[in-house]
């Protein structure tokens, strides 16, 4: 059996999650000589970088047509090395390995007759919690505690929101309203529910500010708070980790194993996050939990795309033993809920591993792929 076909499809879709943004990711489908499909994703997010990664993925296409694709690993080792001069500390090029890695694990599951999760080497986890993974959008504080309430009246064991998203909600700009929000959901989730803050980019704390407000939340046992400095301020970080007691999560803007090795060798972040659809695939995803789990901390899917990436972080959360919980987005969105025949949801709050089926488990609605290709 040889891949015959590598496909890029760059799609745009509403994500009600964003406030109904326009979110863009870049779709690949590889086809074998026999007929076998497999389907992988990168997060490109942005409009500019959607045709880019395409035509990455068009030009890459000659390393992958013509090989064995259970020979995967071999072609992910064949991508970085031809990167070497425009992809050496990643970019828009580890979103391009990043897809074709995944739709190639989907192949060999496919063709093998066994699912991803097992050829990582099976599930360490009898279950996963699952968590809401959201926005917060409205004007309203006790609009947003109701909300919350009714996400997690379904069993859901806890909640991730975001700050300084789209929308009236203007968290993460004021000391005094972040604190109250953060006061208002403990009181309505309860004391025993997960809550994780989440900063968005567009928020700007400086180490003091940091520090005054994460000491404000832990009164309310926050579980983390995820990159209230950015992408990369090990020494503000220290400072923060030295003077609260919330958990501490950033590295989901890495894209290579090197990158996450340098978080961690800094010792300042207890909870790594990690996008296969950024981070180099289910192979970069897989090196990274291994690592982190020799560092004894926490991993975490940034599984906030479509259904295929959910898939993949799946499989390597169950294989992992440093993956604790799944994050779930709240809200009904077209590549989560219409791009796959069944998808993605929890039973009482916990998700299974997800074996029994080959390869990443899904079932892709090309339809629903034409609908939003751009």
């Amino acid at each position: 059996m040889k891949i015959a076909t590598v496909e890029p499809i760059p799609v745009a879709y509403p994500e009600p999650n964003d406030f109904d943004a326009t979110r863009y990711l870049c779709l690949v489908k590889i086809t074998t000589d026999e007929g076998v499909v497999g389907w992988g994703e990168s997060i490109t997010q942005f409009p500019e970088a959607n045709p880019a990664v395409a035509a990455l993925i068009e030009g890459l296409a000659e390393f992958v047509i013509g090989k064995d694709p259970l020979h995967n690993l071999e072609i992910w080792h064949a991508l970085k090395e031809r990167a070497w001069w425009y992809g050496y500390g990643g970019g828009l090029v580890s979103y391009a390995v990043a897809a074709i890695d995944i739709a190639l694990w989907d192949i060999k599951g496919k063709v093998l007759g066994t699912s991803v999760c097992e050829l990582l080497g099976g599930p360490v986890h009898d279950r996963l919690p699952a968590i809401a993974s959201s926005h917060a959008h409205h004007s309203s504080i006790a609009a947003m505690a109701d909300e919350a309430v009714s996400w997690l009246d379904s069993g859901l064991q806890g909640m991730k929101v975001g700050f300084g998203k789209r929308g009236d909600a203007r968290l993460g700009y004021e000391h005094d309203r972040d604190v109250e929000y953060v006061r208002a959901m403990r009181e309505a989730i309860g004391p025993d529910k997960k809550l994780m803050i989440d900063l968005g980019y567009a928020i700007q704390w400086d180490v003091s500010t940091a520090v005054r407000r994460v000491q404000a939340f832990d009164e309310y046992r926050i579980d983390w708070i995820e990159e209230p400095l950015g992408a990369w301020d090990p020494e503000g970080y220290r400072t923060l980790r030295a003077k609260t007691t919330a958990l501490i999560a950033y590295g989901e803007k890495e894209w290579t194993l090197a990158g996450y090795e340098r978080v961690l060798d800094t010792g300042t972040c207890d909870v790594i996050g990690v996008d296969p659809g950024r981070a180099e695939g289910i192979t970069g995803f897989k090196k990274v939990a291994d690592r982190v789990e020799a560092h004894r901390r926490q991993a975490n899917a940034h599984a906030w795309s479509s259904a295929i990436v959910s898939a993949a972080s799946l499989a390597v959360s169950f294989s992992s033993r440093a993956c604790t919980l799944f994050e779930l987005k709240p809200l009904a969105n077209p590549m989560q809920h219409e791009l796959v025949t069944e998808p993605f949801g929890h039973v009482d709050g916990w998700i299974a591993p997800p074996v029994g089926r080959p390869g990443l488990g899904i079932t892709i609605v090309e339809d629903v792929v034409d609908r939003y290709r751009q």
